[in-house]
C-alpha cells in the first residue's frame, strides 16, 4: 500500500495554506477597520428617511409660494433628523458600539459644520428672494458633510457623500424649476439607494 505522495502534497499544500492566510489577512484588515470606524451609519433609517423625502417633494412641488414650499423642506427636515436619530441609537445598541467613542465624535464632529453653515444659508437665501438655490445648496453641504465624516465611517459612507456633492452641484447648475426633483432625486433617491446597500454590506 502506497503512502501519501510528498510530491503531490507540496503542490496542493501551499496555495491551500496561501488562501486561507489571504482570508486570514483580510478578516484582520476588516476588523481592525471597523474598530477605528464609525460604523451605526444606519442602513434602514436612511432608507426611512428617503422614502419620506420622496412623499414630501410631490406635497412640496405644490405650493403656490416660496414659504410654504421651505415650510414643507423644513418639516421633512425634522422628521428625518428624527429617523435618523434613532436609527443610529438603535443601530449602535445593536452593534455594541458607543456614541461617546473616538470614531462616532469625529464623524458627528465632521458632519455639523456643513450642516449648520446650510442652515444660516438658508436665512440667508431666502431673504434674499433665493429659495430656488437652496436645493442645490443643500445637497452640495449635505455631501460635503457626508465625505468628511464618512472618513472616519465605513468606504461607502464618502463615495455617498460624493454622490450628494454631485446632485447638489447638477441643482446649482441646472434649472431652477427642477430644483424640488434634484431634492426628490438626491436626498430621497441616493438616500434609498444607499441605505439599502449599507443594510446589506453592514447590517440595519
Amino acid at each position: 500500500m502506497l503512502g501519501p505522495d510528498p510530491v503531490q502534497d507540496s503542490l496542493t499544500d501551499p496555495p491551500a495554506l496561501h488562501a486561507r492566510a489571504m482570508d486570514n489577512l483580510r478578516f484582520i484588515r476588516d476588523t481592525m477597520e471597523r474598530a477605528g470606524s464609525f460604523t451605526a451609519v444606519p442602513g434602514w433609517g436612511g432608507v426611512a428617511m428617503g422614502l419620506t423625502v420622496l412623499a414630501a417633494a410631490p406635497l412640496a412641488a405644490l405650493q403656490p409660494t416660496a414659504s410654504r414650499w421651505l415650510a414643507v423642506w423644513i418639516a421633512e427636515a425634522v422628521v428625518a433628523v428624527a429617523i435618523s436619530s434613532s436609527a443610529v441609537i438603535r443601530k449602535a445598541r445593536h452593534g455594541g458600539t458607543s456614541l461617546l467613542a473616538a470614531p462616532a465624535q469625529k464623524f458627528a464632529l465632521s458632519l455639523s459644520p456643513p450642516l449648520v453653515a446650510g442652515a444660516l444659508l438658508t436665512v440667508v437665501l431666502y431673504r434674499a428672494g433665493l429659495a430656488d438655490r437652496l436645493p442645490g445648496i443643500w445637497l452640495l453641504l449635505y455631501g460635503t458633510g457626508v465625505v468628511a465624516g464618512g472618513a472616519f465611517s465605513v468606504r461607502i459612507v464618502p463615495v455617498m457623500g460624493l454622490c450628494f456633492m454631485l446632485a447638489g452641484a447638477a441643482a446649482l447648475f441646472g434649472p431652477a424649476a427642477w430644483g424640488t426633483w434634484f431634492m426628490a432625486a438626491g436626498f430621497g433617491g441616493l438616500h434609498v439607494l444607499f441605505g439599502a446597500l449599507i443594510a446589506k454590506k453592514y447590517g440595519g
